[in-house]
C-alpha cells in the first residue's frame, strides 16, 4: 500500500511539474517582437458554424501576430467547452519586454487587466495595442496547439471574428475594433491555425 501511495505521489508531482512547465512564461530580450497591427477583413455575409447548441456567425477574417501577455484557461467554467482559453495579446510596443516590465498584467472572469505606477508608453497606446481575446478552436488539433501557447511567446493566429448565440436568447458578440475598452471590447475568435513564431 505504501508503495502505491508513493507511486501516486510521484505521478502527481510529475503531472504538476509538466503542467507548470507547459504554461510557464517564456523569457525574451528587449525590443518590439510583433510590430504589425492585427489584420481584419470584414465580411458582408457571414457563415454559420455550429458548436453544440451554440451558433457562431463569422463577422470578419482575422489575422494576428502578437505577443502573449497572459493566458487564462476556462475549461471547467461555463462555456469552457466552446471557449477553453483566453489570451491577452500585445503588439507594437506592447510586445517589448522593456515596456512590459513596468506593467502588471492579469486575467480574471473573461477580462484582461493592466496596472502601472508610471506609464512607460501613453495610456491610449496600451489600450489600442493590446486586447483580451477569447479563443474558439476549430478542431482538436487547433485546441492542442492553443494548449501549447505560453506567456511571452509570439504567436500567429488566423481565423474569424465571430458572434455566438444560443436558442434560449443568450449571445456573446465579438469586438470589431481594437480601439474599444471595457465590457464588450474582447475579440471572440474562431481559430483555424496557430503558429508559434521564433523570437
Amino acid at each position: 500500500m505504501r508503495k502505491l501511495l508513493i507511486a501516486a505521489a510521484l505521478l502527481l508531482t510529475l503531472v504538476l511539474v509538466f503542467s507548470h512547465r507547459q504554461h510557464s512564461a517564456v523569457q525574451t530580450g528587449p525590443g518590439v517582437l510583433a510590430a504589425d497591427v492585427p489584420e481584419q477583413v470584414n465580411l458582408s455575409h457571414g457563415s454559420l458554424l455550429q458548436r453544440g447548441d451554440v451558433t457562431l456567425t463569422t463577422r470578419a477574417h482575422f489575422d494576428i501576430t502578437a505577443r502573449v501577455l497572459s493566458r487564462k484557461d476556462y475549461s471547467s467554467s461555463s462555456y469552457g467547452d466552446v471557449v477553453p482559453v483566453d489570451l491577452a495579446m500585445g503588439w507594437g510596443r506592447m510586445s517589448d519586454s522593456d515596456v512590459l516590465a513596468s506593467i502588471d498584467i492579469s486575467q480574471s472572469g473573461r477580462f484582461y487587466y493592466w496596472h502601472v505606477k508610471d506609464f512607460p508608453i501613453p495610456r491610449r497606446e496600451i489600450e489600442t495595442s493590446s486586447a483580451n481575446m477569447h479563443m474558439i478552436p476549430a478542431d482538436d488539433n487547433v485546441k492542442r496547439q492553443l494548449e501549447d501557447v505560453r506567456q511571452g511567446q509570439v504567436v500567429h493566429i488566423e481565423g474569424f471574428l465571430v458572434d455566438a448565440t444560443r436558442p434560449d436568447g443568450w449571445h456573446w458578440n465579438t469586438s470589431m475594433t481594437r480601439d474599444d475598452t471595457g465590457g464588450g471590447a474582447c475579440e471572440l475568435i474562431y481559430v483555424e491555425g496557430v503558429t508559434i513564431v521564433p523570437n
